[in-house]
């Protein structure tokens, strides 16, 4: 129990209500929702006295100072944790937290069963020509159901750069359909990743093996850009390109180059660079790529479950309990040394 209650700050950006539910029932925590449209100093008011800070993981739903920056951090010296609303931490410095003793949080397969069927609605859309057929019908015209002939999942073979918590459920979907799955995760062995439901194989094997090959990796420095003109032009001839990761991990320029020059069979896309894109991006101007706005982990399934994950760590640390899914282990003592203090 603490004396005093530890302060949690939000931004006025949509949650689902089971975040401040929890938190509000807790005696020991006081959450503040502060409210992007009010005046910016009353927001730096309240932020420079927050011992949790819970932001978006969506970098583009994030006005740039509101982000984790090392200037917002010399802004708030009390800041003890950074809690973000999904999986990945776009948002967040972390090594500038890590160097200040912030903790950084994320919420890490709350919403992974979501993004795994988004992938897969993704795959079968473009596989299947789905959304051409509705665009077709409605527009009218003559044509036949031959016209809109697509293609089986079932007996290709699908290669799963990443196989985390969103990975896995993809390697299993996969299995379903019937489908060879590989995968590429440098951050596991191959036993693990067999247990995961997937044969452990090189990059370039696996670009040059699957029919559909779906990204699950978080964007790093290692990431960035992984999928160049050159891994496009390594894929199979035909192959379908699935994105449910992050925007920036593929060149949308390059992608746009093999898919217009007909070396690739089609994209499924639900992230960007900018997200999301003006309606004069090139990707969306050519019929085989389906897009989304970053909606695959958006289901009321999965902000419930993520807005829980997240209330619940961010009450497990206040307390002074490890939390689950710590981004920046190193800063794990000096946080405890200040949570003490």
């Amino acid at each position: 129990m603490t004396s005093t209650p530890k302060k949690v700050v939000r931004l006025n950006l949509w949650t689902d209500p089971s975040f401040d539910r929890i938190l509000r029932a807790d005696p020991n925590i006081a959450l503040t929702v502060l409210d992007l449209a009010g005046p910016e100093q009353a927001l730096w008011d309240q932020l420079g006295q927050a011992d949790v800070y819970h932001v978006s993981a969506a970098k583009d739903e994030v006005p740039p100072q509101w982000q984790v920056t090392r200037a917002l951090l010399e802004r708030c010296p009390r800041l003890l944790c950074a809690s973000t609303s999904g999986a990945g931490y776009d948002t967040v410095d972390v090594q500038a937290c890590t160097e200040r003793g912030v903790l950084v949080v994320n919420q890490a397969g709350g919403n992974a069963a979501s993004v795994a069927e988004h992938a897969f609605g993704l795959m079968l859309a473009v596989a299947r020509r789905i959304v051409e057929s509705d665009q077709r019908l409605k527009a009218g015209g003559r044509f036949s159901r031959e016209d809109l002939m697509g293609h089986e999942l079932n007996g290709q073979t699908l290669g799963l750069v990443g196989i985390g918590h969103i990975g896995r459920r993809a390697a299993r979907l996969g299995q379903a359909f019937g489908m060879r799955v590989l995968a590429h995760d440098p951050y596991l062995d191959d036993a693990e990743v067999r247990a995961r439901g997937a044969e452990p194989v090189p990059l370039d094997e696996l670009l040059a093996s699957s029919d559909v090959v779906s990204l699950h990796c978080p964007r790093t420095a290692q990431t960035e850009g992984l999928f160049d003109a050159a891994a496009f032009r390594a894929m199979k001839r035909g192959a379908l390109f699935i994105s449910t990761a992050r925007g920036g991990i593929h060149d949308e320029a390059a992608l746009h180059d093999a898919l217009a020059a007909g070396h690739l069979g089609g994209a499924g896309l639900d992230v960007w660079k900018v997200e999301p894109p003006p309606p004069s991006h090139p990707l969306l101007g050519l019929w085989n790529v389906v897009s989304t706005f970053h909606t695959g982990g958006v289901t009321h399934e999965g902000r419930r479950n993520v807005a829980t994950m997240a209330a619940e760590q961010i009450r497990a640390l206040c307390a002074g309990d490890r939390p689950g899914r710590i981004v920046n282990d190193a800063a794990w003592p000096a946080f405890t040394a200040r949570l003490r203090a």
